[in-house]
């Protein structure tokens, strides 16, 4: 009897403690490994690879230089853009600042002396310029008679034989001269007092126009329109060689932020194509968890706080936050839960974890504790 008493006490006192297990609040905690960020930055122009400074492994801080490529024919195309550049500035400085003193003075000169031109072409010769010609006439007139006596008074010698015929053929040169002498001296004459052509006053009144407009244009400065194509010039010039300094600086390929290089396979010589990632650099300063919840405990937030222990570090704890919670439910990996727990659905969640003291390496196991309390071994 003892014996089935006892057998019944135990047995009450199995029950008491499934009961008292059962209610016992547990936290909830998720299981994940940690992960960093992994950068992989590379070349917008791409090319041959010149230097490899980087080896697996190695820690870089943020600007470090990691790999040089070749500039292949940039500098030269620098070089040119330099001198379009100057050439481009140069343009529109000279049509900014107009035309010279000397240059708009030169053209009023040259308007001047057209105008007095035209005037003297429209006036015609003067009184006093007539007189002298007829002047000219009358002298001329004057040889031509005392040449054509000489020449007949030379003839009747010649008929008696009391000159040589070189006398003779020089008498008749000089009357011939003064004859044509006296005919252009009148034809000069018959010009002056016809006065000036109506063909002449209309040319020299065009040359005139033209030169006005000119020394207008001179004067009023370069046209708006050629101004704002030389400013347009000038900036496509910069852009082209803004364009060009910025792929020389991307011949150059530098550590975007302080990390350990993950994976490098370069080596100098090796061609590179544009916009491709050429190295892998893990970001030690953003360590998360990745984990998944189960759909009877999706109660968190993002933002929220959590406790992180690290199976590394078991007597410390880390502060986590929440920064993601999926939307969209998924199965449990197979490495997370166990068969059980495979067949219902999880929420991926993504916890970011404070490491100020830089324990922290990826790939550490990590347990997200998300009620906040932690169980102490």
């Amino acid at each position: 009897m003892k014996k089935i008493l006892g057998i019944v006490v135990l047995a009450l006192a199995l029950i008491v403690a499934l009961i008292l297990s059962q209610n016992r609040d547990v936290p909830l905690k998720v299981s994940g490994f940690l992960e960093a960020d992994d950068i992989r930055p590379g070349s917008r122009v791409g090319g041959r690879v010149k230097k490899v400074l980087i080896e697996e492994g190695q820690s870089v801080s943020q600007g470090d230089l990691l790999i040089e490529l070749e500039p292949y024919d940039l500098l030269e195309r620098r070089a040119e853009a330099v001198a379009g550049l100057t050439e481009a500035k140069a343009n529109y400085e000279k049509l900014v600042a107009g035309f010279r003193v000397e240059e708009i003075a030169q053209a009023q000169a040259h308007v001047d002396q057209l105008k007095a031109r035209v005037t003297l072409l429209v006036n015609g010769p003067r009184q006093e310029e007539i007189d002298s010609a007829i002047a000219e006439v009358q002298l001329a007139d004057a040889e031509y008679r005392l040449a054509k006596s000489k020449h007949l008074r030379i003839e009747t010698l010649f008929a008696k034989k009391s000159v040589t015929a070189d006398e003779l053929d020089s008498a008749s040169t000089e009357f011939q001269a003064t004859a044509l002498r006296k005919e252009v001296k009148q034809k000069a004459l018959d010009l002056l007092k016809k006065g000036t052509r109506k063909e002449e006053i209309d040319e020299a009144r065009a040359q005139l126009r033209q030169a006005e407009e000119a020394w207008k244009l001179f004067k009023n400065g370069s046209r708006r329109e050629d101004i704002q194509q030389a400013e347009a010039t000038l900036k496509k010039a910069e852009a082209v060689l803004e364009i060009i300094q910025e792929q020389i600086q991307e011949l150059k390929i530098i550590a975007p932020l302080d990390g350990t290089i993950e994976a490098v396979t370069l080596q100098p010589g090796d061609l590179v194509g544009s916009n491709v990632p050429v190295i892998s650099i893990l970001d030690w300063n953003h360590l998360w968890v990745r984990c998944y919840v189960p759909e009877n405990h999706l109660n968190i937030q993002v933002d929220q706080e959590v406790e992180v222990t690290i199976d590394s570090y078991p007597e410390k704890i880390f502060e986590g936050r929440v920064t993601f919670v999926s939307r969209q439910a998924e199965f449990v990996p197979r490495n997370v839960q166990t068969p059980e727990e495979r067949s219902k659905q999880v929420f991926r969640i993504k916890v970011r974890i404070k490491d100020q003291e830089k324990l922290l390496r990826p790939g550490m196991s990590a347990d997200v504790w998300l009620d906040r309390k932690v169980i102490k071994p």
